[in-house]
C-alpha cells in the first residue's frame, strides 16, 4: 500500500467490559494491522469520554491521511464529528453494544475483516444530522430511547452488550412516562403525546432494531419518527415489528422525511446523539448536514 500516516484510536472500554487484557490485545492487533501492511502509523487509547476529539485533532495536525476508530457508536460519533467536512477519511472497527452506523455501512463486526475494509480504497460520503450544535451520523432523538441511553451510560458499564441494553429498555418502558411535544417539521406543525421522537440518518439503532426503515445515509434528508404513547405491555408486544422493519405499519406511528425540525416541550429535553445522553432546554433544533463524512466501506457499497 505504501507509506501512509494512519492513526488508530482505540476505546479500551467499548466491548471489553473494562478488562485491561482485552484492551492490550486490541492495541496489539491494531499495531499488527499497521505493520503487516507496511503502513506508517500509531495506535492511541482514549482515556475517558470526550478524549477522542483531542486525539483526532492531534492526528490531523501531524498529517494523518486516515483515522480509524475502534469502539462503539459513541467513539464513532466523537471521531467522526471532528473529521466531518474535512479531507481525512474515516474508518470504523466496531466493538460497541449496538454498532448502528457500522451495521448500516455493512462494515464487518470481526476486527480483522474490518481492518481490511479500513485499508481499502472504497469510500462513501454520508450525511450527518445536527442537533443543538452536535453532529450525529446515525440516530438522535428524545423520549424513551434517550432515557434508555442515560440509564445505559449510568448503569451499563460493568455489563454492557445488547442483552443489557434490552434489559434497561424493558425496565424503562414500565417506568417512563410519555411527554407532550410540539414539533415543527419543515414548517408543518404537529402535536403529540409521544413515547419516542426519533431523527434518523441511518435506519437502525443497532442490532437490527429498525426505527426508520426508509432512512438513507446519503439522501440529504432525515427521517422523523414519532411513536405515540402506548402501554408498556403493548410496546413490548410490538417489538417484533421494530426488528422486522414494520414500525411504520403500527397505529400511532408517524414517519416523515425532513430537513429541519424543532421539538419543544414544557421542560428541559433529555435527548441522545448516536446513543450518547444529553440534556437541553425546552426546545431543540435538528437539521440535516449533507455530504458530511468520508467513510471507508466494503467495495460493494462505494458511492
Amino acid at each position: 500500500m505504501g507509506t501512509a500516516k494512519v492513526v488508530v484510536i482505540v476505546n479500551p472500554i467499548s466491548g471489553t467490559g473494562g478488562r485491561p487484557e482485552l484492551a492490550r490485545r486490541r492495541v496489539a492487533q491494531a499495531q499488527a494491522a499497521l505493520s503487516s501492511r507496511n503502513v506508517e502509523g500509531s495506535v492511541v487509547l482514549t482515556e475517558q469520554p470526550g478524549h477522542a476529539p483531542t486525539l483526532v485533532r492531534e492526528a490531523a495536525r501531524n498529517g494523518a491521511t486516515l483515522v480509524i476508530a475502534w469502539g462503539g457508536d459513541g467513539t464513532v460519533n466523537e471521531v467522526g464529528s471532528v473529521l466531518a467536512f474535512g479531507d481525512i477519511p474515516f474508518a470504523v472497527i466496531p466493538s460497541g453494544s449496538g454498532n448502528g452506523l457500522a451495521r448500516e455501512l455493512k462494515i464487518p463486526l470481526d476486527a480483522t475483516r474490518a481492518f481490511t475494509v479500513a485499508f481499502g480504497h472504497s469510500e462513501r460520503v454520508i450525511d450527518a444530522g445536527e442537533i443543538e450544535g452536535r453532529l450525529f451520523f446515525n440516530v438522535a432523538g428524545v423520549g424513551l430511547d434517550a432515557q434508555v441511553a442515560h440509564e445505559f451510560a449510568l448503569h451499563g458499564l460493568q455489563r454492557r452488550g445488547f442483552a443489557r441494553y434490552l434489559e434497561i429498555a424493558v425496565q424503562q418502558l414500565f417506568a417512563f412516562r410519555a411527554n407532550d411535544y410540539t414539533i415543527v417539521a419543515d414548517g408543518t406543525l404537529m402535536r403529540s403525546r409521544a413515547l419516542i421522537v426519533a431523527l434518523a440518518n441511518g435506519r437502525q439503532y443497532g442490532n437490527g432494531a429498525l426505527i426508520a426503515p426508509g432512512a438513507r445515509l446519503d439522501d440529504g434528508k432525515l427521517e422523523l419518527v414519532v411513536v405515540e404513547e402506548r402501554s408498556a405491555v403493548k410496546a413490548i408486544a410490538q417489538m417484533p415489528m421494530l426488528f422486522a422493519g414494520w414500525i411504520a405499519r403500527l397505529r400511532g406511528v408517524t414517519t416523515l422525511s425532513v430537513h429541519d425540525v424543532t421539538i419543544a416541550s414544557a421542560g428541559p429535553l433529555v435527548y441522545h446523539v448516536d446513543g450518547e445522553p444529553c440534556v437541553g432546554g425546552a426546545s431543540i433544533r435538528v437539521q440535516i448536514r449533507p455530504r458530511a463524512l468520508r467513510v471507508r466501506v466494503p467495495l460493494a457499497l462505494k458511492a
